[in-house]
């Protein structure tokens, strides 16, 4: 997890992120005061959970309003391999930070190989680590809506070189707007699936996602607009230091959550939420965003 040091309304990526809502009446010292003890409260929460939790400082310079999401530019993998993403946004492309990966090192983690993406950038074509893509990492499937953050060609490529089998589909919002991450529509747990069906509009790639998913061994529970528009669809399942599953969201999303989903959802995990507000609101994103998982190698006890 990324602790923010200016975080902000971004500009540069709102013209694609239908999420992100504007203030002008507050200003960028207020929202930043806001973030920062919102997201120190997520924190708190995940360790008192029990979850592992990495943080690093963002600097003052350079101006990266959007560090507090670094799922976006970097993901981790069991075979050592950290795979680096090329970003929509230029002022995003400053997260990529290698004093980053050296501190991950350092927590007892092994880095075996860094695997670059970000050259596409020079090309115009973009992959948005797992905001773009939702990994089975147990089945090497790889879900992902196609968008200006999520271009075809080099998802079949990611494909091609990770091993992965690509489930891709259009997903569209109720203003027929692109959803310009996968992972606010769609989210991955063991023996569930959280998806926004109404989204995919093409039957065809409608079916073959749902049926991907049943054939993988997922109860599919589906969101409407209203819940996906509240950061329902943007969860993360993860793995405290006893074992347990919990799946991190925010407050605002089991809020919007009906009690027989919130019941079908407890059926093979524990729910865990903060107060994101302000994060959400000026930032696009939500709890899953927040967090980077490693399934990097370790030799920690």
């Amino acid at each position: 997890m990324i602790r923010p040091a200016r975080f902000a309304f971004n500009a540069e990526t709102a013209d694609n992120n239908a999420f992100q809502k504007e203030n002008q009446a507050l200003s960028e010292s207020y929202i930043q005061a806001r973030a920062l003890t919102q997201f120190d409260g997520m924190a708190d929460i995940l360790r008192k959970a029990g979850v592992e939790v990495i943080v690093y400082q963002d600097t003052l310079s350079p101006h990266t309003p959007d560090s507090i999401f670094p799922n976006n530019w970097v993901s981790f993998h069991a075979e050592g391999r950290v795979i680096l993403y090329p970003m929509y946004a230029p002022n995003r492309r400053l997260e990529r930070d290698p004093y980053i990966l050296n501190r991950i090192e350092k927590e007892g983690y092994t880095i075996a190989e860094i695997k670059d993406y970000s050259t596409y950038e020079e090309k115009l074509i973009y992959l948005e680590g797992t905001g773009s893509l939702i990994l089975d990492r147990e089945n090497k499937i790889a879900y992902a809506c196609l968008s200006p953050r999520t271009h075809l060609n080099l998802l079949i490529t990611w494909g091609q070189d990770q091993g992965y089998r690509i489930v891709s589909f259009y997903a569209v919002d109720e203003n027929e707007k692109d959803i310009y991450h996968t992972n606010v529509m769609m989210c991955l747990g063991h023996g569930f699936a959280i998806v926004v069906e109404e989204a995919v509009q093409n039957l065809a790639e409608r079916n073959n996602l749902l049926d991907t998913l049943k054939n993988t061994g997922h109860e599919i529970i589906s969101l409407s607009y209203k819940q996906m528009n509240a950061f329902a669809g943007n969860m993360l399942q993860l793995q405290n230091k006893k074992g347990e599953f919990l799946l991190m969201m925010s407050q605002k999303a089991y809020n919007a959550l009906t009690i027989e989903q919130v019941n079908r959802i407890e059926k093979y995990t524990k729910i865990i939420f903060a107060a994101i507000d302000d994060i959400e609101q000026n930032g696009g994103g939500s709890a899953r965003c927040m967090m980077a998982e490693i399934f990097l190698p370790t030799s920690k006890p």
